[in-house]
């Protein structure tokens, strides 16, 4: 098995090929003066014929320069002699499109996973994907990772002062149970309700009292951060003592993180399967793991 590091990796292939102690090569990239993309494997340093060769590439911005990299890495590695190639996308760009909201849409995941079988990718793995069910478009076999338990560890170091965690939404409970399993703590996903009198629109944790508790946020994705701020400020209203902002993969668009921060979080952990000011935990145990027990 080698361990193959493509441009959009943030090092994370480094971190798996330490791990198992085994060969890892970095491709070679630039970018053409028209905008297309190039990659090389270093076929100098080792070859590729009848291996197992693992391609770590993330999919965050910018994705479509991404993607290409990672079909086209697939690709030749498949026509250097690679007996299996395993494509490790720990960010899965366009997850979140993953029905027609409206007639005529592409249902873009799909494309995107089917394109990536296409390449001659063998089995496909990804982290904490946006809904599971998209990968059921592969043909191949393909496991959706969770860095629900690495996110926990950190939480647990942290000694935070009575932990509840909520989920943003009840598409995210899943997320929030994992992570309060651990914790030993309980966990609830927020609500939207209606004041039947006066027409606002507010949120709050469906069951559980966070007064005074310390409010542990979980979600797969921060992108604008809209949805994790409105969270926050509603759970500083319901009488939480403080807001922690936890999810997999913080994208931090635009001005995400003063947004945040003017909601009044007080902390935001996301791992490195996108790079970011937040990123403080590693995805690559999971992934080490996870290919340990296939070799």
């Amino acid at each position: 098995m080698i361990i193959v590091g493509g441009p959009a990796s943030n090092n994370i292939d480094l971190e798996i090929a330490r791990i198992m102690n085994i060969p890892q090569i970095t491709l070679e990239y630039k970018t053409f003066p028209d905008g297309e993309s190039y990659i090389r494997y270093p076929v100098e340093k080792v070859k590729l014929s009848k291996e197992t060769v693992v391609i770590v590439q993330s999919l965050y911005p910018p994705q479509d320069k991404h993607f290409l990299e990672l079909l086209l890495a697939i690709s030749t590695a498949k026509d250097l002699g690679a007996e299996e190639v395993v494509a490790v996308v720990p960010y899965l760009a366009y997850a979140r499109q993953d029905k027609r909201f409206r007639a005529g849409e592409a249902i873009s995941v799909n494309v995107i996973l089917k394109s990536i079988e296409f390449a001659g990718a063998d089995r496909f793995i990804t982290i904490d994907i946006h809904k599971e069910e998209s990968l059921k478009v592969l043909s191949i076999p393909y496991k959706n990772l969770t860095a629900m338990k690495e996110l926990a560890k950190y939480l647990a170091e942290r000694n935070y002062e009575n932990p509840v965690i909520l989920a943003p939404d009840r598409g995210a409970i899943s997320l929030a149970k994992d992570i309060a399993n651990i914790l030993n703590t309980e966990y609830d996903y927020i609500i939207k309700v209606r004041d039947k009198i006066t027409g606002e629109v507010r949120a709050e944790a469906k069951t559980l009292d966070i007064k005074d508790k310390t409010v542990i946020i979980v979600d797969d994705i921060i992108s604008t951060g809209g949805t994790m701020a409105l969270a926050a400020r509603c759970s500083l209203a319901s009488g939480a003592k403080t807001v922690v902002a936890v999810c997999t993969h913080a994208l931090l668009v635009g001005n995400a993180l003063d947004r945040l921060r003017e909601s009044g979080v007080s902390d935001i952990i996301a791992t490195n399967s996108v790079p970011s000011p937040v990123s403080k935990v590693s995805v690559a145990s999971v992934v080490a793991e996870y290919l340990q027990s296939i070799i």
